[in-house]
């Protein structure tokens, strides 16, 4: 059995540095960094719950690590999707800031 507290720390860091990163930046790809790292979080914090949580069957203990490869499963599509966006983006303003204006004519706003 392992201690929780150090899961649970990681997982606290985890989420605060993927909240910081969808929060505070610009970029489209380090916000798909923050949102990883959410997901990292959710992840660990499920299979942590999973393995400290006394259980009465087998297939109550292993709920966590199932769930785990579920939110792994979406993550990978989410990443797929978020980069072909970002791509799509890059392609058609040039730059990937996603606080940047843009005026009718598709050119950007002067700051």
């Amino acid at each position: 059995m392992i201690r929780p507290a150090l899961p649970y720390l990681l997982v606290a860091v985890l989420a605060g540095l993927g909240v910081y990163g969808i929060l505070a930046r610009r970029h489209a790809i380090l916000m798909l960094i923050g949102v990883e790292l959410l997901l990292a979080a959710a992840g660990l914090l499920l299979v942590t719950v999973g393995q400290t949580t006394p259980a009465a069957d087998q297939a109550a203990a292993t709920s966590g690590q199932v769930l785990t490869l579920f939110v792994i499963t979406i993550a990978a599509a989410e990443v797929v999707l978020a980069l072909a966006l970002v791509l799509a983006l890059y392609r058609a303003r040039g730059h990937v800031d996603l606080h940047a204006d843009l005026d009718p004519r598709g050119e950007e706003a002067a700051r």
